[in-house]
């Protein structure tokens, strides 16, 4: 079982999912601490109602420290929407998930609705979602997992948004239980 520490900017969709996940029983994690570099953000409300230590830091010193005071094997940005530097001794294990299908549409200045107006504006008819490490190029570490969504002719960026938050909700708990099964290192191995 992979003790967490999982990063978040925003509402905690993502912390929802992993919360629920866990009660299930259906992810093979525990959530050690909540940290958010936005002092408001209902991520760490969520934390809070849920029972998790959660804490705002606005800086990756604050935070490594903060994360030092417990016992992490892997560190997840769920929709952490700040460049993050782990401390040394968890640089590879620092899990990311992106709104698309890596090598497309991804690298600095690609998030969230960003991702998907590009999308669009291509004209896609497949999108979806990559689970990767993370390390100091944006959307370039190993790959975990990817999921796609078929598109429809018909479908606006808000519409791909939800479709492709739908496979993020499968694909991020899928992602950490293969890291649980198989170890950080055969990750970094494959590529």
């Amino acid at each position: 079982m992979l003790k967490m520490a999982v990063l978040l900017s925003g509402s905690g969709r993502t912390l929802d999912n992993f919360h629920s996940r866990i009660q299930e029983e259906t992810l093979n994690a525990e959530i050690m601490v909540v940290i958010s570099n936005v002092a408001d953000a209902l991520g760490l409300s969520k934390a809070e109602k849920y029972g998790y230590p959660n804490f705002f830091a606005s800086d990756n010193e604050t935070i490594n420290r903060l994360i030092s005071d417990y016992s992490i094997d892997i560190i997840v940005l769920a929709g952490y929407l700040k460049f993050y530097t782990p401390p040394p001794a968890l640089t590879r294990a620092v899990i990311n998930i992106h709104p698309s299908l890596i090598p497309s549409f991804c690298g600095e200045g690609f998030y969230g609705s960003r991702v998907h107006k590009a999308v669009k504006k291509r004209g896609c008819m497949v999108s979806g979602c990559t689970v990767h490490f993370a390390n100091d190029v944006y959307d370039e570490g190993p790959i975990i997992h990817q999921q796609s969504v078929a598109l429809d002719y018909s479908d606006n960026s808000e519409d791909i948004a939800t479709k492709v938050f739908t496979a993020e909700c499968e694909a991020f708990p899928e992602a950490i239980n293969r890291v649980d099964e198989r170890g950080i290192e055969f990750f970094w191995n494959r590529s």
